[in-house]
């Protein structure tokens, strides 16, 4: 078993453990607050940073306690960020749907639910705890889930960030007229990251279609690649959770594109 099917397996069985009644879940989704356009909030600026609050990974095991989720995701709003990303899956990343309804309820800005959306009932789930994108990788779908998933979360109202890993990806992506593609550098099958994708794969991506280089975002430079290779945005979780001063460093990561 991949590291990708060991995940999803454990997403399956916890999502079978917290799974509401269809009547709850309709409740939900009737009292959350209106959507926040994660598009129209990446397109404001030349380039963007997506946030994220990360305790751990399959990768690198812990990264950072993260004992106030909140405060953390409010330096990253203040400090300039698009969008926050939270991971909510709880095995190895150490997520929980509680810390993305706490930031939810104190933040502004557009929130990324981050997991492994394999079911109609999760992207139901993740407007109803108040998601304003999802993530769908296309490494962990069928041709069908991906269009049926995308469908259903543009019907509540969110925005899909699709994943893809290499062409082959990228053309089942395109199928379903994605306005959002992220690349991912980190081999989900075996962790490891080749920052050559970008070079490969964002300029592959349609003019008008938003790109996100995702992994292996540390400094300067490697931001800076990505920008070269066509990135409008950067997703970064471990070197802001690991950072002094996140504040400081998404500017610094933002000034790469002013400096291009």
């Amino acid at each position: 078993m991949s590291v990708l099917e060991s995940i999803i397996s454990g997403v399956r069985e916890d999502e079978e453990r917290r799974k509401k009644s269809k009547e709850h879940l309709a409740q939900m989704l009737k009292d959350v607050p209106k959507v926040r356009s994660a598009r129209e909030a990446l397109l404001r600026n030349k380039f963007s940073v997506i946030a994220e609050v990360k305790r751990s990974s399959p990768s690198k095991g812990d990264l950072a306690k993260i004992p106030n989720p909140v405060q953390l995701a409010r330096t990253y709003a203040e400090g300039g960020a698009a969008i926050v990303s939270v991971l909510t899956e709880e095995r190895r990343f150490k997520g929980s749907l509680v810390d993305f309804q706490a930031v939810r309820s104190a933040i502004d800005v557009p929130m990324l639910r981050k997991d492994f959306i394999v079911s109609e009932y999760l992207v139901e789930e993740s407007r109803a705890y108040g998601a304003d994108l999802i993530l769908l990788i296309v490494a962990a779908l069928d041709d069908h889930q991906l269009k049926s998933f995308s469908e259903i979360a543009s019907g509540l109202g969110m925005d899909v960030l699709v994943e893809i890993h290499d062409e082959v990806e990228l053309e089942r992506a395109m199928a379903i007229n994605p306005n959002m593609i992220g690349v991912n550098a980190r081999n989900l099958k075996t962790l490891e990251v080749d920052q050559r994708s970008f070079e490969r794969l964002l300029p592959q991506i349609p003019s008008g279609i938003l790109r996100i280089a995702e992994s292996g975002m540390s400094s300067k430079a490697d931001v800076s690649h990505a920008i070269d290779f066509g990135a409008d945005a950067i997703l970064v979780g471990e070197a802001l959770v690991r950072a002094e001063n996140p504040k400081h460093l998404i500017d610094e990561f933002l000034s790469c594109a002013r400096q291009s």
